[in-house]
């Protein structure tokens, strides 16, 4: 579910990077950092909470 999140959010992220007037590789670059960093916010959070679930 995560994975696909960040994939939306990565992939929204590249489009408006092009719509914006960056080139194909600038926009890939920002789609990357976005996926990664919605990975590593869900990862902090998951850990934030196991602490408080468990």
């Amino acid at each position: 579910m995560v994975v696909v999140l960040a994939l939306l959010a990565s992939a929204a992220a590249g489009v408006l990077a092009r719509l914006d007037g960056a080139t194909h590789p600038a926009a890939l670059m920002r789609a990357a950092t976005t996926f990664a960093a919605v990975l590593t916010l869900t990862a902090a959070v998951a850990g934030a909470l196991a602490r408080y679930l468990s």
